[in-house]
């Protein structure tokens, strides 16, 4: 079973790890949503620090969103929007977060742009109230439906919101079929999440894993990870309807991109997904080979912990933000 139909609690104390596999401790997460909130009510303060992040975080605006995907669409890539921000605590904010996306919809659908959107189900009130969540997610798959790309993409969070979520997307998945989960591939559960999701006829984002998660739930070398990142892939390739396969890792690509040319699978058939300001030269390389490429678009004010970790998971990241740091 993709997940379990009856409502469960959630654990408040899961934390957070880079995409690259490189873990944060509580201590360094808690700190990093202490400085967001900060950054968030501060407006001075953002302004003085947002250049640092800018590479990864496509403005605080909607319209400074709008235009990354503009550049995006000229260079041949699709993307998929999506508003900073998780684990509110008050209905209000769920409230926004809500109305923040029917806006950013109907700004896609008047621009005509390639995009769809993503969203955290704990930005729509997870933690607060699941049936308060289904509706928020439910107005936005109405919404969405009214676009040329009607998809959404339900984001991933930590195991312990994993059952909730996947609760969630079966639910509004019996009215609208325009949504899909991300799987993560290092949780020792997803094989048989990705069977299910197979069956169901549903779109799903592979990436390798973004939370520190103990043993038996979750692999714990990269090497084993890649191994079930591609046994995955393949399946979803295989068997399952236009995935997303979401990796900068360019020995997974070129074992995604060999497994399909070896049994006629066309490029047609899935996509590559990546990051905004990450390699945005092999997205190039892929788009030019002839695949389908969907960047992430990340925008809001919310925007310190995500840039926390772009930088933790690479060093090349690193070094272009105290490049950043230097006069002239």
């Amino acid at each position: 079973m993709l997940c379990d139909l009856q409502p469960t609690p959630v654990d408040l104390q899961s934390t957070q790890r880079s995409e690259g596999g490189l873990p944060t401790s509580p201590n360094d997460f808690f700190s990093m949503t202490v400085i967001d909130r900060i950054l968030d009510s501060n407006s001075a303060l953002q302004a003085r620090f947002f250049f640092l992040a800018k590479r990864f975080v496509a403005g605080e605006t909607i319209d400074s969103a709008l235009d990354a995907v503009r550049r995006l669409n000229a260079e041949g890539l699709t993307a998929t929007l999506d508003f900073l921000g998780e684990d509110v605590a008050a209905a209000s904010e769920a409230e926004h977060t809500r109305d923040t996306y029917l806006e950013l919809l109907a700004a896609i659908e008047r621009e005509a742009l390639r995009t769809n959107v993503s969203v955290k189900l704990t930005a729509l009130g997870l933690r607060i109230d699941e049936m308060l969540c289904r509706a928020h997610l439910t107005a936005i798959l109405a919404r969405a439906a009214r676009l040329p790309d009607p998809f959404v993409r339900i984001d991933m969070e930590g195991s312990a919101l994993t059952d909730a979520t996947l609760r969630v997307f079966e639910h509004v998945y019996t009215g609208h079929r325009n949504v899909g989960p991300v799987i993560q591939a290092y949780l020792r559960r997803s094989a048989a999440d990705v069977e299910r999701a197979i069956a169901l006829g549903a779109r799903v984002r592979l990436c390798k894993g973004a939370y520190a998660e103990p043993e038996e739930l979750a692999l714990q070398e990269m090497p084993a990870i890649r191994k079930s990142f591609l046994r995955l892939a393949e399946a979803l390739i295989g068997r399952g309807v236009y995935p997303g396969i979401a990796t900068h890792d360019p020995r997974l690509i070129e074992a995604v991109k060999g497994y399909a040319a070896g049994r006629g699978i066309g490029k047609d058939r899935f996509e590559f997904q990546l990051l905004y300001g990450v390699r945005p030269e092999l997205q190039r390389e892929l788009v030019s080979d002839g695949y389908n490429v969907r960047v992430y678009v990340p925008f809001g004010t919310h925007w310190a912990g995500y840039f926390y970790r772009r930088l933790t998971e690479r060093k090349e990241n690193a070094l272009f933000a105290l490049r950043s740091l230097l006069p002239g």
